[in-house]
């Protein structure tokens, strides 16, 4: 389990194509601190499990599932993502439930820039319209935000400088995909309700 905060930016090293499969290496100094073989870390908001770990870098095998529901698939060498290592047990919960399974991927629209912040939307895949709410939880590219406005087909958030500088969103341009988890709370509420009270 994670929490959407994202510990720092690591660079993609290489990308091995294994067939039906991709090993992705990425540096990460502060994630791979005290990684070992198994761990789980979050790339852009995907689970994924350590491999290989050395002093600033780690493996992780992508299986073509992976590749295809989100958008590690587009990471090519030098690229950027957000890292975040497995919650601890205790520790302070500072975003909200993130599991690092991503529900789909979405397109950012736009930006609007303000002094010291930025309004950012982007598109809503209908299938998570009905669990995206204003001043909900959602995650993108693994950064736990608050939705500012939720339409139908839209969504927007609000990036504070911290955000902007501290993770990829800062950098990401209309046209590009990022991953989106919705609150799964609201996942188990639905199929709760689905299957009604116990008999």
């Amino acid at each position: 389990m994670f929490t959407g905060l994202v510990e720092e930016k690591g660079t993609v090293v290489a990308l091995d194509d294994l067939g039906d499969s991709v090993r992705i290496t990425i540096r990460g100094p502060v994630v791979t601190s005290d990684a070992a073989h198994g761990d789980s870390i979050a790339v852009n908001g995907c689970c994924l499990t350590v491999v290989d770990p050395t002093a600033d870098t780690f493996s992780a095998d992508v299986m073509r599932e992976s590749l295809d529901r989100t958008s590690l698939g587009d990471l090519a060498p030098g690229a950027e993502v957000n890292l975040e290592r497995a919650m601890q047990a205790g520790a302070r919960m500072g975003g909200h439930i993130v599991q690092g399974h991503v529900d789909g991927t979405a397109t950012l629209l736009d930006r609007t820039p303000s002094e010291h912040w930025e309004v950012v939307r982007f598109s809503l895949p209908d299938h998570l319209a009905r669990y995206v709410v204003e001043k909900g939880s959602i995650t993108v590219d693994g950064t736990s935000l608050t939705v500012v406005e939720a339409a139908d087909d839209w969504f927007s958030v609000s990036l504070i400088p911290t955000t902007l500088a501290d993770t990829v969103l800062g950098t990401r341009q209309p046209g590009d995909r990022v991953n989106l988890e919705v609150d799964v709370i609201a996942k188990y509420v639905e199929r709760l309700l689905e299957k009604g009270a116990p008999r």
